[in-house]
Formats: structure tokens, sequence, C-alpha cells
């Protein structure tokens, strides 16, 4: 198995950089091809120093920044003021090759705008796309796109996101000839505006996705598909209502089960249940948004996020790099282009 090098930018996050030294010594440990190079300010590198043994030493860099990208800086503030960043290094990194890609956990304005002037796009596609994989009641996953990479968007720009995120959902989770749909108000031919319609005919007239047509909100987690498509405003509120869904019946459940005797009696006979569903909801493992539409790999990860969903965020870049996903949707652009 050849070496993978993943960049990861630790100083972003709202948790501080400690969650992502736990998470990239547990990377070490359970992938002995991959490599990391740390990105980080002076002050880290003490605490870097502790995850160096003599089994790791040759697969751990340290890459000492000058600035951190802060959660409040502009985008464009950002790309002129702050190019000795830990967030710009791992850019820088991966751009030069010396990493296969790259993670962040930090302002995601900034990230995006930076990977898109680091890095410019694949040839063909015209805006990146942010994407994230969600669990589905069939116990399977789909990739929902865009997230908010852009708000601004043609019907080219949605086959494009349909493409991708066939060559995403392919490579990096497996599935042949994956499901793609489109977001639409229904699932009727005649619903929807203009724009949408025009991205459908263009989707339907490339044979080399499997497209099944519209979808609603609703079936966004209903399994019917693989990959659902739509524009960046829609697919970001989307994502924030979904997550605000499964916070409050978090929460419910725990009231329920804490409102008197018989409730708690009974919560611990289903506590196997609970337990159970709680694994299949957990947000953790489902860390990690791909902008793709890059000729590199960056994966953005949850400013809020735990070690755990830290590790699960560079074990999606990991999986990204050895299936080559940047060269495979290049390839795929480059046919739909010929045939339209």
């Amino acid at each position: 198995m050849s070496t993978i090098t993943i960049a990861v930018d630790i100083m972003g996050g709202d948790r501080g950089p400690h969650v992502f030294f736990n998470a990239i010594k547990n990377i070490l440990r359970d992938f002995p091809h991959v490599s990391i190079i740390v990105c980080g300010d002076a002050s880290e590198q003490a605490n870097y120093q502790t995850l160096i043994t003599q089994q790791y030493s040759t697969r751990l860099l340290y890459e000492c920044c000058e600035q951190v990208v802060q959660m409040h800086d502009k985008p464009a503030m950002a790309i002129r003021q702050k190019q000795n960043s830990s967030m710009r290094r791992a850019l820088d990194l991966t751009a030069e090759k010396r990493a296969d890609g790259c993670v962040s956990g930090g302002n995601t304005g900034a990230l995006m705008a930076s990977a898109y002037y680091v890095l410019k796009t694949i040839s063909g596609i015209s805006r990146p796309a942010l994407a994230t994989i969600l669990p589905t009641q069939d116990q399977g996953k789909v990739l929902l796109l865009d997230l908010g990479a852009s708000i601004h968007y043609n019907a080219e720009n949605l086959f494009q996101y349909a493409v991708m995120g066939s060559v995403l959902m392919e490579e990096s989770e497996g599935i042949d000839n994956p499901k793609v749909a489109l977001l639409n108000v229904g699932e009727e031919d005649n619903k929807g505006h203009s724009l949408v319609k025009h991205a459908d005919s263009l989707i339907r007239s490339f044979d080399k996705l499997n497209y099944i047509g519209y979808v609603e909100g609703n079936d966004i987690f209903a399994g019917k598909s693989h990959v659902v498509v739509t524009d960046g405003f829609t697919g970001n509120v989307a994502l924030k209502a979904s997550e605000g869904i499964a916070a409050f019946l978090r929460s419910e459940m725990i009231a329920i089960t804490e409102k008197n005797l018989l409730a708690r009696l009974l919560s611990k006979l289903c506590l196997p249940l609970l337990k159970s569903l709680h694994q299949r909801m957990n947000p953790d493992q489902y860390n990690g948004a791909s902008l793709i539409g890059l000729p590199s790999i960056v994966v953005k990860s949850h400013g809020n996020a735990s070690t755990e969903a830290c590790y699960y965020a560079i074990v999606q870049a990991i999986s990204e790099a050895e299936s080559a996903v940047p060269d495979k949707i290049k390839s795929k652009i480059e046919q739909a282009l010929l045939e339209h």
C-alpha cells in the first residue's frame, strides 16, 4: 500500500489544538501507511513533541506557522494578510504535492476562499462544492451537496455537482453506480423553477450518471438516492435544519428518560437500543465535509469537533487520497464535456 500524507491545520476549531493532536495519534496508530504534517504555531510544538515516539517519528512532521486564521477573519483578509497561517500552510503543502490532502477545522469561509485561491479548480469545473455524508433510514448513506461553497449558481453548476457527487460516493464509499437525485419542491416534472428544470435536463442527458430525477426535502434521509444535489443556500439550510432536529430529539429523549422513576427504569431496559440509535446518528462519525472540484483534497472538520470527529475528518481525507478522487472527477468531467 502506497504512503499517504495528510497536512492537518490544528489551529482552527473551537476546542483547541489538543483535539487534533489526540486524533492524529490515533490515526498514526490505526493507519501505518499514513504520514501527518502538523501545521501549528510555535506554542504548540511542545505538545507535538509528546506525540513523537520511535514508532511514529518517521511519519510525523511539524510545520511551524506564525499566524492563525481566526473564526471572525474575513476570507479576503485571510488570503491577503495571513499567508503564513497554519491553514494557508496546509493548503500550500497540498499544492506543492508534499501532502496528498489537507484537513482544517478553521473558519469555513476562509478555508473555501483560500483553497480556491491556492489550488484553483479542476478544468471544466466552474465552482467547487462542499459535500458531506449523512445517514439514511435504510442503514445507508447519502451525500448532500452543495452546503454553501457558493450561494450563486446556475444549471451547469448543479450538473457538475451531480457528476462530482457521484464520483465521490463511488470512489470513497464504494457504492457502485450511485443513484443521483436533484432536490426540488416536488417530484413531478412540472414542479420547480426554470433553473432546476434546466439542470434536470442537463443531468438526464449524461448517460454516465444513474440519475433518478427529483426528490423532496423529506426524502434526503429516506434512502431513495445516494447523492442529493442542490444549491449552496438551500443545502446549507437543509443541513442546519437537520442538525437542529437531531439535537432537539436528543434533548427530548434525555428529558423523557429523566422524567420520573418509571421512565428511568424503562430507559435502563432500553439502553442497548438507545446506544445503538446514538451510534447510528452520532454526528462525529459523519464529520468531514469535502470541498470537491479542486485538483487536490481539502476536508473541512466541524469547528466544535471532538477528538473522535477530527479523527473521522482525517479518515475522510485518507479515503479520498487512496481512491484518487480528484483524478476520477477530472476524468468524468472530461467525458461530460465531450458529450455536451
